[in-house]
């Protein structure tokens, strides 16, 4: 009889392929989560430093494992991301086939459609665009969104525009040389390198500016779900080897870890966000840009403290205290302030109160979209997509204790 988290026969016989590859599999294997899809268990107790899985580099889906007749007919400079994912849309079959077996354990695209926002659709009913969190979707319902006047690098913000433009970017490089693509084929196979790819740079090379150019695919590595406490990962040129950080249990999940990231950031790259994120971050600059004058802004830019105003459980950072203050002091005795010059002027009652506002109001977003899902829930017509508005209603309500836990800060 199989146990409750068997994965499969898809995943059982992809296990032996991998061990056949080379691929060093140590007491672990992949496992069935209720509500979470796969991810790797321990077969027995693992101990704390034990190397659990080994990849060697020549198993690894990467730009140079590509057939060089493939990646020639690309221009220099074309991003890993859309060479890999060109490559499993219109790669020779022959070229293909070594990684059959392992492309059958992948999520089918409706797996992709159930939990990754880029693929929704505009609408869950008619008239209502869907209320993703305004870190992701850049809409607010409560807040009257200015352009930004100046410009900032702001990873976190604007999440699912920032992805949508370089899965645009890379359709457009790969119709150039394979116009026959089809869409829904290539959007699929360049969210499953976004979601199961690993960083991948040669020791001594340089990193790339844009990370994206860094990535290789990993087989049974892939795998690994992600989480804050994960086990060590690295590396060496000629294989990734994962080690277990502490004792695990028989049957206990392991994980490794994506990156420091919000859970906006990891809804909308990776299709999942955490019940618990020591990294969860409300982004304050809509709410700010729209509440201080326009000579302010350009105040807060001169002296570097334009955007990314942040609040956590713990409080807000230094650049939304800073962008307070401007609030109420008279200009000279601010710039003396932001220089290390003097106090002069400063009130800390008075920054909490404008602070206190700016997370109440997000607050107010909150609870009015949460109004919003809840009704749409009821709803008949958004049967289809009730998986989609739980999942969202689960998200704006952490948001909402997110609001509620920084304003308890703040007021202390």
């Amino acid at each position: 009889m199989k146990p409750d988290w068997w994965p499969g026969e898809k995943h059982e016989l992809f296990t032996q392929w991998a061990v056949s590859q080379g691929i060093i599999v140590n007491g672990v294997g992949p496992a069935r989560f209720p509500g979470r899809g796969l991810g790797m268990i321990a077969l027995r107790v693992i101990q704390k430093d034990e190397a659990i899985v080994k990849v060697p580099r020549q198993v690894m889906l990467t730009v140079e494992a590509i057939p060089s007749s493939f990646t020639n007919s690309f221009p220099g400079g074309t991003p890993a991301h859309a060479l890999l994912s060109a490559f499993l849309c219109n790669g020779a079959p022959e070229d293909l086939e070594p990684y059959e077996i392992w492309r059958k354990t992948w999520p089918s695209r409706k797996d992709l459609e159930d939990c990754m926002p880029i693929l929704w659709p505009e609408t869950f009913i008619p008239g209502s665009t869907i209320p993703l969190p305004p870190s992701i979707s850049g809409r607010w319902k409560s807040v009257r969104k200015k352009d930004f006047k100046f410009e900032f690098e702001s990873p976190h913000q604007n999440i699912l525009a920032q992805q949508e433009r370089r899965l645009r970017n890379a359709w457009d490089s790969v119709v150039a040389v394979f116009p026959q693509t089809d869409w829904e084929t290539f959007s699929y196979h360049w969210l499953i390198v976004n979601t199961r790819s690993f960083f991948y740079l040669m020791p001594g090379q340089e990193p790339p500016e844009d990370r994206n150019d860094a990535m290789a695919l990993l087989p049974f590595a892939d795998y690994f779900n992600h989480s804050d406490v994960a086990c060590n990962v690295k590396f060496d040129g000629h294989e990734y080897v994962f080690r277990a950080t502490k004792t695990y249990e028989l049957g206990e999940e392991i994980f490794m870890s994506y990156g420091s990231h919000p859970n906006d950031f990891l809804y909308t790259e990776y299709g999942f966000y955490l019940e618990a994120n020591d990294c969860e971050t409300l982004y304050l600059d809509d709410i700010i840009f729209q509440d201080i004058s326009s000579s302010h802004q350009e105040e807060l830019n001169f002296q570097q403290y334009y955007g990314n105003y942040q609040a956590t459980a713990t409080g807000v950072c230094y650049r939304t205290e800073i962008a307070a203050c401007i609030k109420y002091m008279l200009l000279k005795d601010w710039q003396n302030y932001v220089l290390g010059y003097s106090t002069r002027g400063v009130d800390a009652k008075k920054s909490a109160d404008i602070i206190r506002g700016w997370i109440g109001t997000y607050k107010g977003e909150a609870d009015a979209v949460i109004d919003e899902l809840e009704n749409i829930g009821l709803s008949r017509v958004a049967r289809e997509h009730q998986g989609k508005v739980q999942m969202l209603l689960k998200r704006w309500r952490q948001i909402k204790d997110l609001c509620v836990m920084a304003l308890e800060t703040v007021s202390c």
